[in-house]
């Protein structure tokens, strides 16, 4: 009897685990084409794919001079948010390091001392001048908003001031 009741135990744990075993595979393979067709729905739909646009690679600055070599010893990387107002004049400067960023709102329009000049467009990157002087204007009527990235060291100024220089 015992037997009996083993051999009966033992096929109703069997058919148990086969329930299982088959639906641990159907909710298996249901999560895969989920995942699948969830995966397929991102790159059908533009707005969820994330998007890379290089906006600038060079090794010249805004006005087709090379960039130094790198400084010797540890970097110290700064990020800064400019903000110029309408009408606004920035004072003659050089940066002893290099340094590039984007326009995110207005135009802005920089001139060297030799009298060139270069207008930034929304959007755009520019490279900055090194040990050039040169200064900056907002010759629009918005304020231009500008994110600039220097590759500094410690202690070492981004900007070096000229006011011995009238500006126009």
């Amino acid at each position: 009897m015992e037997l009996k009741y083993n051999n009966l135990k033992n096929k109703t744990m069997k058919k148990i685990m086969n329930w299982v075993l088959a639906a641990t595979l159907v909710c298996s393979a249901t999560a895969f084409m989920t995942g699948c067709k969830e995966a397929k729905a991102n790159e059908d739909n533009p707005a969820q794919a994330v998007k890379s646009e290089e906006l600038i690679r060079t090794s010249q600055s805004w006005d087709g001079v090379e960039l130094p070599d790198y400084l010797q010893g540890r970097p110290e990387l700064v990020a800064v948010k400019y903000e110029f107002p309408a009408g606004q004049k920035l004072g003659w400067h050089h940066h002893p390091v290099m340094n590039y960023g984007i326009l995110v709102q207005g135009e802005l329009t920089i001139i060297g001392q030799d009298g060139k000049e270069k207008v930034v467009h929304e959007g755009e990157a520019v490279v900055e001048m090194v040990n050039t002087i040169h200064h900056g204007e907002n010759r629009g009527t918005k304020p231009v908003i500008l994110y600039m990235f220097y590759l500094s060291q410690k202690d070492m100024p981004l900007a070096v001031q000229h006011p011995e220089i009238p500006l126009d």
